[in-house]
């Protein structure tokens, strides 16, 4: 197996143990809060400084900063990088603490805004502005540990970065379960759980920064190169960003007008949908693109275009059959993971609708993790944001078409026609720019994939049964019966492409 391989599923083991805790810490939080004005309160306290982190220190800054780190490491000395470094972290932390001072002091009209409801009750209002100053510094921590996880990800080093999410979820739940029965107001014992996190996820990766000799020192040139270069790569990205969340308020707007419930079943099925998306899309995103600034700096068109089918490889090895799971085994998986008194059958199967047009788009959610990559590490921020500009008219468009005839089921194939287009045409450019070169043999990956689905498939289907059962039976026995689906549909999935003739030597590059 290649280092790229081992990589890739080191960060995927540390996603899928973060998305466990992930479920593990709404759990707890539903035990110990339920859901009331507080939670609410809390929920949106957290929301703002995670918004804003997702246009700064995600996607944007590091679509900017990787190429460029990369450029400088493969082309200067070691001094250079260091600089480099230094000055990228002396604005940032300088930005980001002027943002975070102003994020505190505003913090009741920031509710206001991102919570308008809250004006009709002044307590709740008060309480999360309470916990939002409390909550906004995590902008500061996370974007820092962002940086340094950048930094550790283009010298070859992805499992730490990727363990800092384990951190956040296990200082929130540890807060939830002894901090708060020691406070006045419980609930504010997660506003410090996300500061405590904050500034431990930074804390945890400075280390693997100084064993680089890396560590970033106050440092300010007015004029800087790299910074400039920095700059004009991330404002087209953080354009590309800001569509991306646009057409998540859209979504949830248009959900908004259709029966009370919709919302709710749009983000179920979203989370089952997200959790595969997360393993892979996110592990090979963070390995794809420093791997590819690299290549394309050091001038190796070739490697360059294997990484790319070495990544789209493992979106059809891993994408393809949890797609096809997700599809044939949502009303099962929604059934055991929510159903409840307040979550009844009907709420299953709706829920289930939408989670099944969502799991069609699976492939293309996580090809477009890989694609996007490719241009940014050639510094073209510019094709990625035309192209999701082009996706986002195009959900708006399907959106008013489907959402007549279809509800919030519309909604969700609105998203996966949209991502269909967005990926398509990434390919297609990088196909027609001779960038990437498909590799002759992946027709014959493909029908090997193929062909293991179609058998999964139909072991799902029959081992399944009756749907509408499953909302009838016992938790436990949802519980052994799925899980039992699930792992004897993996065993015959790969049973059937290792005889097809997949074998570990077609994910070496």
């Amino acid at each position: 197996m290649s280092s790229l391989s081992r990589a890739l599923l080191g960060v995927s083991f540390f996603t899928f143990l973060s998305r466990i805790l992930g479920f593990i810490r709404d759990l707890v939080f539903a035990h110990q809060f339920g859901a009331s004005a507080a939670t609410d309160a809390f929920f949106v306290a957290f929301k703002i400084p995670n918004f804003m982190r997702r246009l700064f220190a995600e996607g944007a800054f590091a679509a900017a900063f990787v190429p460029t780190l990369s450029e400088i490491k493969n082309n200067q000395n070691k001094q250079a990088v260091h600089d480099f470094i230094n000055q990228i972290a002396t604005r940032l932390s300088l930005i980001l603490l002027a943002i975070t001072i102003i994020g505190v002091i505003a913090a009741p009209l920031l509710v206001i805004i991102f919570a308008p409801g809250f004006l009709d009750d002044a307590d709740k209002s008060l309480l999360a502005s309470d916990m939002l100053r409390l909550t906004f510094p995590y902008l500061l921590f996370i974007s820092l540990t962002a940086l340094t996880g950048s930094i550790l990800n283009t010298y070859g080093q992805y499992n730490m970065p990727a363990f800092t999410p384990v951190l956040l979820n296990v200082v929130l739940i540890s807060c939830a379960l002894w901090l708060s029965p020691l406070m006045d107001r419980p609930i504010m014992a997660l506003a410090w759980g996300v500061f405590i996190a904050g500034a431990v996820q930074l804390i945890f990766l400075l280390p693997f920064l100084r064993r680089l000799e890396l560590f970033p020192r106050f440092s300010y040139k007015k004029e800087d190169q790299g910074v400039k270069k920095v700059i004009r790569l991330m404002i087209p990205a953080l354009f590309g960003v800001s569509v991306t969340q646009l057409n998540l308020l859209l979504d949830t707007l248009l959900a908004s007008f259709l029966v009370t419930g919709s919302i709710s079943w749009l983000y179920y099925s979203d989370r089952l949908m997200e959790f595969p998306l997360g393993i892979l899309g996110v592990g090979l995103a963070t390995i794809v693109l420093p791997t590819l600034s690299n290549k394309h700096q050091q001038k190796s068109p070739k490697e360059f275009s294997q990484t790319i089918d070495w990544a789209l490889r493992w979106v059809i090895l891993l994408g393809l059959p949890s797609s096809v799971g997700l599809f044939l085994l949502a009303v099962p998986m929604m059934s055991t993971l929510f159903q409840s008194d307040v979550f009844p059958a009907q709420s299953v199967m709706l829920a289930a609708n939408s989670l099944m047009a969502y799991s069609v788009g699976l492939l293309f959610f996580m090809a477009i993790k890989i694609l996007a990559p490719a241009y940014y590490a050639q510094q073209n921020t510019k094709t990625p944001v035309k192209i999701a500009i082009i996706a986002m008219v195009a959900n708006m468009v399907f959106n008013l078409i489907l959402i007549l005839p279809f509800k919030h089921t519309g909604l969700a194939m609105a998203t996966t026609l949209s991502a269909a287009l967005n990926a398509s045409l990434l390919l297609t450019g990088l196909i027609k720019s001779g960038v990437y070169h498909p590799h002759r043999d992946n027709l014959k990956f493909i029908f090997s994939a193929v062909f293991g689905c179609v058998m999964m498939s139909l072991f799902l289907f029959f081992g399944a049964g009756d749907l509408t059962a499953w909302t009838l039976m016992q938790t436990m026995d949802k519980i052994i019966h799925l899980v039992g689906l699930i792992l004897t549909a993996i065993v015959v999935y790969f049973m059937v492409i290792f005889i097809a003739g997949i074998r570990v030597k077609d994910f070496k590059l």
